[in-house]
């Protein structure tokens, strides 16, 4: 999966969990992610998801669509930062995305979870909606396609 699409996709799905029961066993796989990958900010990393849980709450209390977008797009940078650092994480990010956080969500939320697949061909152009933003992508004109994964 693109590293963007699955950063958003990732924290998307992470604030969302939040919001759940389920909330601690998400933090627990995120802060895992983390322990593997960036040890040193492993902890600091949880405590920042008990703060986001606290204010996902006020969201979902104040029925605040603003606030959660806020704290999704937060986290999403987050991860992609996390991403841009260590490649390598993609598989056990996505791992934790499809084991931990999207079986956390509820089911009217769970059934927005997926992945999509668009490619371009030649000079082809691909046009895709991810979370409300349009996603655009134009093949590669030296022969060969190019693959475009987003989450929505």
């Amino acid at each position: 999966m693109d590293p963007a699409a699955l950063a958003a996709l990732a924290g998307s799905s992470l604030v969302g969990a939040m919001a759940t029961d389920a909330w601690e066993h998400a933090r627990d796989g995120v802060v895992a992610v983390w322990r593997r990958f960036r040890p040193e900010r492993a902890e600091l990393v949880g405590e920042d998801l008990a703060e986001l849980r606290r204010e996902v709450l006020v969201a979902e209390e104040q029925d605040d669509e603003r606030l959660r977008e806020a704290l999704a797009a937060d986290w999403q940078q987050r991860l992609s930062e996390l991403l841009r650092r260590q490649p390598e994480l993609a598989g056990e990010l996505e791992r934790v995305l499809d084991e931990v956080l999207a079986p956390s969500l509820p089911e009217e939320a769970r059934t927005r979870v997926y992945k999509q697949t668009n490619i371009a061909h030649g000079n082809g152009r691909v046009f895709g909606v991810q979370g409300g933003n349009l996603i655009y992508h134009e093949g590669r004109r030296q022969g060969g396609g190019s693959r475009e994964e987003a989450a929505g």
